[in-house]
């Protein structure tokens, strides 16, 4: 078991990843090219395996789900994809044991590329499989690829449409739960990729004490909603509150809020 979760491991945002015996870096690639312009990025790829090891590169797209999970599409069938902008070279690779390489990544952004846009590449260790392994494969419906996932995002220099609001607070707290939960949704109207913090703040209505908590960063793409979970300690004091969900995604933007009241008895 610990092989193969070896073998199917798929981070995300961290410097270097390492599935089974190679290694890519970087996982996230963040250009920045205005329409016209042509952007080049290096992607690092090391064999740590005692074989000669062959390796494709594919480029996808991908779709996000309100709970911030991912999800693979074909290649240029999202509205904000940049898949076909993205030239890699070459996009197949035979590495021996221990061996690097560098492999190219070209953003090239048309005159009408104003928007925000995203994709994915997949690095993929190939593998010829004997007759017995494929008859496996086949009767279980599973074939096992060692993948490691690059995330790519392409932004204008020029792009500075950066609108977000968060809506909805509600609370989600279930029977065994040791804290109190809540939900908010945060919606991206601009168009640009938002790093987002979202903290609670909540108000004693008799008193007008006030309490802040530690915030919860969230990124939130154009054209998309994410769910945020927060927390607050069963601990407080019985009282009527009201309670916040505060929004900071930087810019120069006003802070966003949500509301609603509290009571603990």
């Amino acid at each position: 078991m610990s092989r193969l979760k070896s073998l199917l491991c798929l981070l995300f945002f961290t410097a270097v990843l390492c599935a089974q015996d190679f290694e890519v870096a970087p996982v996230l690639m963040t250009f920045n090219g205005d329409p016209g312009e042509i952007q080049k990025k290096d992607i690092n790829l090391i064999n740590h395996s005692g074989k000669i090891q062959k390796y494709n590169l594919k480029v996808a797209d991908y779709v996000l789900e309100k709970d911030g999970s991912k999800k693979t599409a074909p290649a240029g069938s999202t509205p904000h994809s940049c898949a076909d902008w993205i030239t890699i070279n070459p996009s197949f690779v035979e590495l021996n044991p221990n061996q690097s390489t560098t492999i190219q990544a070209l953003m090239t952004v048309p005159k009408n590329g104003f928007s925000a846009k995203w994709c994915q590449i997949f690095v993929e260790a190939t593998k010829e499989q004997t007759p017995f392994e494929v008859d496996k494969a086949l009767a279980s419906g599973v074939f096992l690829v060692p993948r490691i996932v690059i995330l790519v995002k392409q932004t204008p220099k020029s792009n500075t449409n950066f609108k977000a609001s968060i809506s909805g607070l509600k609370e989600v707290t279930k029977k065994g739960d040791t804290e109190r939960n809540f939900e908010a949704l945060v919606t991206n109207t601009g168009d640009n990729v938002i790093d987002a913090s979202v903290s609670l703040a909540l108000a004693n209505i008799q008193t007008a004490k006030e309490e802040k908590f530690a915030a919860i960063k969230v990124t939130v793409y154009p054209d998309n909603s994410r769910i945020v979970k927060l927390h607050l300690p069963k601990t407080l004091a019985p009282g009527k509150y009201a309670l916040a969900a505060i929004l900071d995604y930087g810019h120069r933007q006003p802070l966003g809020g949500t509301q609603m009241m509290l009571e603990v008895k």
